[in-house]
């Protein structure tokens, strides 16, 4: 997970010639998870179509407060000013950001700039004399003062066949510049994250196997949140159907031991531990070493305990370290999930319980109870993406 994955970015696209480069924006937006919603100002649609932007970014675009005069239905900027996580504005016309400096709201694009929440970012794209005058330069000044990020020009042939300053930043250069910032803010920057997750799968012989039922969804959305913040992740994963989250090193397991070996090596240099893995409690003693074959009725297999992955780390761990671990329980699941985090001396135990629709393995939601040393925290049925966000919420805002 990228820093823009997940975040809502409205768009906001002005009268420009440089609207067409808007497309590769939300190309290369959407490339990097973020989930965007385009608005066009009125002379915008005269440089780039409303279908080709929807089709980018699977969302119908944006063009006018009013959807339908008849039966009173607008498009709220209110709503749109406080769903965005980021508000850029590219390019963004000399009209445009005059009326930006003076608070006028004569366009959806303004009045949801008026209402936003967010940081908002602009992307200046005109004429060389246009953008060097004195009243737009003023007017860029006044947007910065108050708090607005402004994506300088860049210097290059323009439209007009003049060379020099004015035109808009380059999409890839717009999305570099998302990514600075929002990587010198992170609140996990120069922080390393340990996690494992998913199954073991104990060998019987070479066919069959002891494992477990876990899809590994919740360590990796727990994974991507963390890249996410600005964290440099490691995840131990055991066997699942899922695609290695990006800016993630993902390293593939099998069995207990060696999920147990590989997160052990690591834990010293690693500032939080994430311990979200269904390991195997019990393996064979004996693994055959060749298929066996079905001779009788009944089939005796001697079992022995897997080594305790989050006792060992919690027994090694350091004061400035912060280890969190998983408990899914059927019976019981307070108590014995205070218990666990006692014995293991984990910082916090995220509970799941088998008796909650929609939890637990297999799903793309979940509900926990985040176990602390003083207070317990009930978090509702909701995407698994949410949950790992209020973990590393509740991290941030009691251990950091």
């Amino acid at each position: 997970m990228g820093l823009l994955e997940g975040k809502h970015v409205l768009l906001g696209i002005t009268g420009s010639i440089a609207a067409y480069k808007s497309a590769f924006i939300v190309r290369d937006l959407i490339k990097e998870g973020a989930d965007v919603q385009v608005i066009l100002t009125p002379s915008a649609s005269d440089f780039v179509t409303p279908l080709t932007l929807g089709t980018l970014s699977k969302r119908p675009v944006l063009t006018q407060l009013v959807k339908d005069s008849e039966l009173g239905v607008w498009n709220n900027h209110v709503d749109l000013g406080l769903w965005a996580d980021v508000f850029l504005i590219a390019p963004a016309s000399a009209n445009t950001l005059a009326k930006m400096a003076g608070g006028e709201a004569d366009n959806l694009l303004l009045t949801s700039y008026l209402s936003a929440k967010c940081p908002v970012f602009f992307a200046p794209a005109m004429d060389l004399d246009m953008h060097a005058h004195g009243a737009n330069q003023a007017n860029i000044e006044r947007l910065v003062n108050r708090g607005n990020i402004h994506i300088p020009s860049e210097s290059g042939e323009l439209a007009s066949g003049l060379f020099g300053a004015g035109r808009m930043a380059e999409p890839l250069h717009i999305i570099e510049f998302l990514e600075a910032y929002f990587t010198e803010r992170a609140p996990l920057k120069n922080k390393k994250v340990l996690i494992t997750a998913g199954p073991t799968q104990e060998p019987i012989d070479p066919v069959r196997y002891i494992g477990n039922r876990s899809t590994g969804k919740m360590g990796y959305e727990i994974a991507r949140a963390a890249a996410a913040l600005g964290a440099d992740v490691t995840l131990i994963s055991g066997p699942v159907a899922l695609e290695p989250p990006k800016n993630v090193k993902t390293v593939l397991v099998n069995t207990a031991a060696e999920m147990y070996k590989e997160t052990l090596s690591r834990f010293d240099k690693m500032d939080i531990g994430i311990l979200s893995a269904a390991v195997s409690d019990y393996r064979p003693v004996k693994v055959a070493d060749e298929k066996i074959k079905k001779s009788s009725d009944n089939l005796n297999i001697e079992l022995e305990k897997t080594d305790d992955i989050l006792k060992s780390l919690g027994a090694k761990k350091k004061k400035d370290q912060i280890l969190i671990g998983f408990a899914l329980e059927t019976e019981n699941a307070l108590e014995n999930a205070k218990k666990k985090r006692e014995e293991k001396n984990c910082d916090m135990i995220v509970l799941n319980s088998l008796r909650d629709k929609g939890a637990g393995f297999g799903h793309d939601t979940n509900k926990v109870i985040l176990i602390l040393r003083n207070k317990n925290i009930n978090l509702e049925l909701k995407p698994k993406s949410e949950v790992a966000k209020d973990i590393f919420d509740c991290i941030i805002q009691e251990f950091l």
